[in-house]
């Protein structure tokens, strides 16, 4: 069991870890915080990290330890080209963990220190994140230079001129309540309440439809829900508005509006800091409104304001979840979290034993709720 204090609330929570996901890319944090010869640190899968930006702009991930005696290499000097450890002053290249210089070798020792690797993950900056690929335990030791088999997440775009935001919140929750949470058509009117987006009384019989993608499913295209207002905010163009919304494995949401030439499209990932705890991070770019004044700000202050119900909703739960209570997931509202669940298990049966991953969905499949 393990326990997390949320910061907004002061409430200490503690529920069940969840089976991590590795082999694949996260973002760790805001590439905004990557300053000249400054040195952030992250956690992502309970391992901490210490990430960067070299001189030439290319952005890194190490484990944050020494792999001589353990110490955090995020307490060390960056330079722009070599981070050192404070304690022995070991040098390491921070793109590949190759190890340059270990003061204390005389021309007595045989020690080749460019033998010697800390541990780097591949790194790539996208859309403000650095994302950073997790190789699994037992996986071995990725050779210097060897590419990740998985491409790195990118937020679709449908034009050059377009607006952007980020949004991120920690939940005191396991990775799985947060995906299932992510996925949950229903609680939006009981969550999310406000003038600006759905009351209780705005609840209606909904049918959607779904259909499998490549390690995840599809909500395909539709028209948005009439009882939101921000979608009807679209109807100012006078075109079909159609909004299509799929979830891919291991942690992402994403969700395309198009209305004629029109656009919104956004990323929203669930991401393991620990077993026990998660964060949820949105990446939004549009080109609706383009010309609005202060659209930005304003879509920043009620997308933190939607963000904020989802963790305030997330921590109240982490205190049933504390006691381990057994839980249920019924149809059809809940027939998304059923196929994460089996989607996450079948890749983790593929890891095991190689053999290709299974799919839960077989063909569209239509689904329906009130909401």
């Amino acid at each position: 069991m393990t326990q997390s204090t949320s910061a907004q609330t002061g409430v200490t929570t503690a529920g069940p870890a969840a089976t991590l996901l590795y082999d694949d890319w996260y973002p760790a944090l805001r590439t905004g915080r990557l300053k000249r010869n400054k040195l952030a640190r992250a956690m992502l899968l309970d391992i901490p990290l210490v990430l960067g930006r070299r001189s030439d702009g290319r952005v890194f991930a190490m484990r944050d330890s020494c792999p001589h005696r353990g110490i955090p290499l995020s307490y060390g000097w960056f330079d722009g080209e070599h981070l050192t450890c404070r304690y022995h002053g070991w040098e390491f290249e921070p793109c590949s963990g190759q190890c340059a210089l270990i003061p204390s070798l005389t021309g007595a020792d045989r020690l080749d220190a460019t033998r010697i690797y800390a541990t780097a993950f591949p790194c790539e900056e996208r859309d403000g994140h650095a994302w950073v690929f997790i190789s699994g335990p037992g996986s071995g030791k990725r050779s210097p230079g060897a590419q990740p088999r998985r491409k790195v997440p990118e937020l679709a775009k449908f034009g050059p001129r377009y607006r952007t935001a980020h949004l991120s919140a920690n939940l005191p929750c396991n990775v799985d309540h947060g995906i299932i949470g992510l996925m949950d058509p229903a609680h939006g009117p009981f969550v999310h309440q406000a003038w600006w987006w759905r009351s209780r009384s705005s609840i209606r019989e909904k049918t959607k439809r779904f259909e499998p993608i490549p390690e995840g499913f599809r909500m395909s295209a539709h028209a948005p829900s009439a009882n939101s207002a921000p979608y009807k905010l679209l109807g100012v163009y006078g075109q079909p508005v159609e909004t299509t919304i799929d979830f891919v494995l291991p942690n992402r949401r994403t969700e395309t509006i198009r209305c004629g030439d029109k656009w919104f499209s956004s990323l929203t990932t669930i991401t393991p800091v620990t077993s026990a705890t998660c964060r949820i991070d949105v990446i939004a770019a549009w080109n609706v409104f383009y010309w609005v004044p202060l659209v930005t700000p304003i879509a920043k202050f009620f997308g933190a304001k939607f963000v904020r119900q989802d963790q305030v909703t997330m921590i109240q739960q982490a205190e049933g979840l504390r006691h381990n209570p057994s839980l249920m997931l019924i149809d059809d509202a809940d027939k998304p979290a059923k196929w994460y669940f089996a989607l996450k298990q079948a890749r983790l049966d593929a890891a095991a034993t190689g053999a290709p991953a299974g799919h839960p969905v077989d063909g569209p499949v239509e689904l329906h709720w009130r909401s």
